[in-house]
Protein backbone atom coordinates (compact mmCIF):
# COMPACT_ATOMS: atom_id res chain seq x y z
CA UNK A 1 0.00 0.00 0.00
CA UNK A 2 0.93 3.40 -0.74
CA UNK A 3 2.12 5.81 2.09
CA UNK A 4 -0.48 8.30 1.24
CA UNK A 5 -3.19 5.75 0.69
CA UNK A 6 -2.48 4.39 4.35
CA UNK A 7 -3.15 8.16 5.38
CA UNK A 8 -6.04 8.97 3.55
CA UNK A 9 -7.92 5.91 4.94
CA UNK A 10 -6.37 5.23 8.04
CA UNK A 11 -9.78 5.55 10.40
CA UNK A 12 -10.30 5.16 14.36
CA UNK A 13 -12.12 1.78 14.26
CA UNK A 14 -13.92 0.77 17.23
CA UNK A 15 -15.05 -3.35 16.27
CA UNK A 16 -12.30 -5.81 16.39
CA UNK A 17 -12.22 -9.62 15.88
CA UNK A 18 -10.31 -11.52 18.70
CA UNK A 19 -7.76 -12.91 16.11
CA UNK A 20 -4.53 -13.31 17.80
CA UNK A 21 -2.00 -11.32 15.52
CA UNK A 22 1.77 -12.80 15.09
CA UNK A 23 4.94 -11.33 16.64
CA UNK A 24 6.15 -10.45 13.50
CA UNK A 25 3.40 -8.25 12.80
CA UNK A 26 3.94 -7.08 16.38
CA UNK A 27 7.75 -6.24 15.57
CA UNK A 28 6.70 -4.55 12.29
CA UNK A 29 4.19 -2.36 14.53
CA UNK A 30 7.18 -1.88 16.96
CA UNK A 31 9.79 -1.56 14.52
CA UNK A 32 7.56 1.42 12.56
CA UNK A 33 6.94 3.24 16.25
CA UNK A 34 10.94 3.43 16.14
CA UNK A 35 11.03 4.49 12.84
CA UNK A 36 9.53 8.42 14.20
CA UNK A 37 11.44 11.09 14.15
CA UNK A 38 12.68 12.46 17.74
CA UNK A 39 14.34 15.25 19.06
CA UNK A 40 18.26 15.18 19.13
CA UNK A 41 18.01 11.66 18.36
CA UNK A 42 16.94 10.00 21.68
CA UNK A 43 14.19 8.14 21.38
CA UNK A 44 12.36 8.59 24.38
CA UNK A 45 9.94 5.88 23.71
CA UNK A 46 8.95 2.75 25.38
CA UNK A 47 6.37 0.41 24.75
CA UNK A 48 4.32 -2.07 27.01
CA UNK A 49 2.80 -4.63 24.12
CA UNK A 50 -0.40 -6.06 25.91
CA UNK A 51 -1.66 -9.71 24.50
CA UNK A 52 -3.05 -10.74 27.46
CA UNK A 53 -6.63 -11.23 27.65
CA UNK A 54 -7.06 -10.06 31.66
CA UNK A 55 -5.15 -7.41 31.61
CA UNK A 56 -7.02 -6.27 28.32
CA UNK A 57 -10.23 -6.57 29.72
CA UNK A 58 -8.98 -4.53 32.46
CA UNK A 59 -7.91 -1.48 30.65
CA UNK A 60 -11.95 -0.04 30.46
CA UNK A 61 -12.09 0.17 33.98
CA UNK A 62 -9.60 2.98 34.04
CA UNK A 63 -9.97 4.33 30.57
CA UNK A 64 -13.70 5.52 29.98
CA UNK A 65 -12.95 5.19 26.15
CA UNK A 66 -11.38 1.94 26.04
CA UNK A 67 -14.70 -0.82 26.20
CA UNK A 68 -13.49 -1.52 22.34
CA UNK A 69 -10.25 -2.88 23.37
CA UNK A 70 -12.18 -5.98 25.13
CA UNK A 71 -12.37 -7.31 21.41
CA UNK A 72 -9.15 -6.32 20.35
CA UNK A 73 -6.04 -9.50 20.45
CA UNK A 74 -3.26 -6.58 20.93
CA UNK A 75 -2.76 -3.06 22.59
CA UNK A 76 0.59 -0.97 22.55
CA UNK A 77 0.80 1.61 25.40
CA UNK A 78 3.12 4.10 24.17
CA UNK A 79 5.39 5.43 27.12
CA UNK A 80 8.13 8.49 27.11
CA UNK A 81 10.79 8.48 29.14
CA UNK A 82 11.05 12.43 29.98
CA UNK A 83 14.71 11.80 31.71
CA UNK A 84 17.05 13.30 28.81
CA UNK A 85 18.49 16.25 30.28
CA UNK A 86 18.80 18.37 27.16
CA UNK A 87 15.72 16.68 24.91
CA UNK A 88 13.20 15.44 27.83
CA UNK A 89 10.22 17.88 27.19
CA UNK A 90 9.83 16.41 23.68
CA UNK A 91 8.71 13.07 24.92
CA UNK A 92 5.20 14.00 23.89
CA UNK A 93 6.04 15.23 20.27
CA UNK A 94 8.50 12.33 19.59
CA UNK A 95 5.91 9.48 21.17
CA UNK A 96 2.98 11.53 19.25
CA UNK A 97 4.89 10.58 15.75
CA UNK A 98 5.45 6.94 17.33
CA UNK A 99 2.11 6.13 17.78
CA UNK A 100 0.95 7.73 14.71
CA UNK A 101 3.66 5.25 12.73
CA UNK A 102 2.00 2.52 14.77
CA UNK A 103 -1.68 3.53 13.72
CA UNK A 104 -0.53 3.65 9.96
CA UNK A 105 1.77 0.94 9.45
CA UNK A 106 -1.46 -0.97 11.03
CA UNK A 107 -4.13 0.39 7.95
CA UNK A 108 -0.90 -0.87 5.69
CA UNK A 109 -0.89 -3.79 6.59
CA UNK A 110 -5.08 -4.55 6.97
CA UNK A 111 -4.96 -3.97 10.51
CA UNK A 112 -7.63 -1.74 12.30
CA UNK A 113 -6.37 0.60 14.88
CA UNK A 114 -7.00 3.31 17.47
CA UNK A 115 -5.87 5.74 19.33
CA UNK A 116 -6.70 5.98 23.31
CA UNK A 117 -5.58 9.21 24.93
CA UNK A 118 -3.77 8.93 28.49
CA UNK A 119 -1.31 12.22 28.98
CA UNK A 120 -3.19 14.90 29.24
CA UNK A 121 -5.70 13.47 32.20
CA UNK A 122 -3.52 13.19 35.36
CA UNK A 123 -6.35 10.57 36.98
CA UNK A 124 -5.50 8.01 33.67
CA UNK A 125 -2.05 8.70 33.69
CA UNK A 126 -1.72 7.88 37.63
CA UNK A 127 -4.02 4.20 36.65
CA UNK A 128 -2.07 3.13 33.72
CA UNK A 129 1.38 4.25 35.53
CA UNK A 130 0.07 1.95 38.35
CA UNK A 131 -1.48 -0.77 36.47
CA UNK A 132 1.83 -1.46 34.25
CA UNK A 133 4.54 -0.39 36.97
CA UNK A 134 5.98 2.33 34.72
CA UNK A 135 9.03 4.09 36.37
CA UNK A 136 8.96 7.08 37.70
CA UNK A 137 10.26 8.93 34.67
CA UNK A 138 8.26 7.14 32.55
CA UNK A 139 5.06 8.95 31.18
CA UNK A 140 2.20 7.26 29.49
CA UNK A 141 1.12 9.18 26.60
CA UNK A 142 -1.91 6.60 24.46
CA UNK A 143 -2.93 3.51 23.75
CA UNK A 144 -2.80 2.07 20.27
CA UNK A 145 -4.85 -0.23 19.94
CA UNK A 146 -4.91 -2.71 16.86
CA UNK A 147 -7.04 -5.91 15.29
CA UNK A 148 -8.73 -7.08 12.15
CA UNK A 149 -11.78 -5.27 11.54
CA UNK A 150 -14.83 -5.74 9.45
CA UNK A 151 -15.17 -2.40 9.05
CA UNK A 152 -14.38 -0.38 5.71
CA UNK A 153 -11.50 1.71 5.03
CA UNK A 154 -13.12 4.78 3.18
CA UNK A 155 -11.18 7.88 2.25
CA UNK A 156 -12.59 10.55 3.73
CA UNK A 157 -12.04 14.14 2.39
CA UNK A 158 -10.51 16.27 5.29
CA UNK A 159 -8.71 18.96 3.53
CA UNK A 160 -9.92 22.14 4.39
CA UNK A 161 -8.85 25.39 3.35
CA UNK A 162 -10.51 27.78 5.94
CA UNK A 163 -7.22 25.81 8.18
CA UNK A 164 -4.06 27.22 6.15
CA UNK A 165 -2.63 30.53 6.73
CA UNK A 166 -0.02 30.97 3.70
CA UNK A 167 3.44 33.19 5.25
CA UNK A 168 1.67 34.54 8.46
CA UNK A 169 -2.08 34.53 9.71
Amino acid sequence: MEALEAIHTRRSIRQYKDTPLSEETIRELLDAAMSAPTAGGIQPWRFVVITERAVLDAIPDIHPYAAMIRQAPLAILVCGDESSENYGAFWVQDCSAAMQNILLAARALGLASLWCGVHGRPEREKAFTELFGLPEKVRPLGLAIVGHSDTPFTRKECYDESKVHHNRW
